[in-house]
């Protein structure tokens, strides 16, 4: 880059159909968002960083979302972001949302994750200095906990806010019950839950089957979901084979035991399905996510958030996704997160979460909810290719 970063003054040319509100509360979140998960940590370009946030924040994306854990190593994206406010974004600082997270492993000791009132306190206190933020304007609690009392993770978060360290609160991968009972609790407390963050896909579909994206829907809750490639297997990645550089390979965070013979069938059967359409079979699950719509708990068939009028710009995402109008017209929020080349599972749940960090990783219309789509996208010769989506509602 040479000389001081200056943004667009095209950047909200679109404003009437780049933004939709969330829940029911007065934010507006572009419908396209920059998530930090991997590749902007401490072993990636910071060039392509740079490059990434820049075209982003040029055409209209203010909500950059991270975790204290993001990297690798952890830490390192939230390092990266601070480099970029300092250099780049510190004259733009209020027309950015920036989030974080805090749940999952971060540093060693009895207080370097989960939900204490310790651990929630100083991993945003130490979120805040590398990110070289006064405050944020979301932070989640990024995994239940179930041997912290509810009420000391919740009301840490209220006191979050109340101590002006962020503006919102987010929820990640809580159980439904708890979910009622942290929507209450702040309510009680004037600090209502913001958003809520779950992984939805056509593998995976328990925020559907469990009533969570029912619940967040009568609550006025946003809902964000993850993974809508289940980490590469909704694609044409393993078909034939694991190949050697992908992250099947790696035996870390997708395991090869994933690739059953029941899944090929399925595969292949979607693969004739997506080819019928002139679509992929990356294309046709990004389809079946975002055409998901909100009705009776057991009923995942039909498509998100019925009711829920949606007006979107397709000048910026079909020239990445190559979906038609009909699949991208139920989008209500897009999220970007940059860099890898197969949707990526966040929030793996194992025993050594060190390194994982959540969703893939993210924002109604009308009035009440508005639905997001999480790209991450690979900076290739000059070029963006989406290669991994989120679908989420907020």
């Amino acid at each position: 880059m040479t000389g001081p970063y200056l943004a667009s003054a095209q950047r909200y040319e679109h404003m009437d159909t780049m933004y939709n509100r969330c829940g029911k509360s007065g934010v507006l979140l572009p419908k396209v968002s920059l998530g930090m998960w991997h590749n902007f940590g401490g072993v990636d370009p910071f060039e392509r960083s740079r490059a990434i946030t820049h075209y982003a924040f040029d055409h209209g994306i203010t909500h950059f979302d991270l975790a204290n854990n993001y990297g690798p190593p952890a830490g390192s994206a939230e390092e990266t972001m601070g480099k970029l406010m300092v250099e780049d974004f510190a004259a733009y600082r209020d027309e950015l949302f920036i989030s974080s997270k805090a749940g999952y492993g971060m540093w060693d000791g009895p207080y370097g994750e989960w939900g204490s009132r310790k651990y929630l306190m100083a991993s945003l206190d130490q979120s805040l200095r590398r990110m070289h933020l006064d405050y944020v304007d979301l932070f989640y609690s990024h995994r239940y906990d179930p041997n912290t009392p509810i009420e000391e993770t919740l009301q840490a978060l209220v006191d979050i806010v109340r101590m002006g360290k962020a503006l919102y609160i987010g929820i990640s991968n809580w159980p439904l019950e708890q979910l009622k009972l942290a929507t209450q609790y702040l309510k009680e407390r004037d600090v209502p839950l913001l958003i809520y963050q779950g992984r939805l896909n056509m593998l995976n579909r328990e925020p559907i089957d469990e009533g969570i994206l029912d619940f967040c829907h009568e609550a006025g809750i946003g809902f964000i979901a993850f993974s809508p490639l289940a980490q590469g297997l909704l694609t044409d990645r393993y078909l034939n084979g694991i190949p050697a550089d992908s992250r099947m390979a790696k035996e870390v965070f997708l395991k090869s035991d994933a690739r059953t013979p029941q899944l090929l069938d399925y595969l292949h059967q979607l693969q004739t399905q997506a080819q019928a359409s002139n679509r992929t079979i990356a294309q046709e699950a990004l389809a079946w996510v975002l055409d998901r719509r909100v009705l009776p708990p057991s009923s995942w068939v039909p498509a998100v958030w019925n009711n829920w009028p949606i007006t979107f710009r397709l000048f910026f995402l079909s020239a990445f996704l190559r979906l038609s109008l009909r699949e991208l017209n139920v989008l209500h929020v897009v999220r970007f997160r940059c860099g890898l080349r197969h949707d990526q599972q966040e929030n793996d749940v194992e025993d050594d979460t060190r390194e994982t960090g959540e969703e893939d990783r993210s924002d109604s219309v009308s009035r009440t909810h508005c639905g997001s789509v999480n790209a991450k996208i690979l900076c290739q010769t000059g070029t963006y290719a989406a290669d991994h989506l989120v679908c989420a509602a907020c």
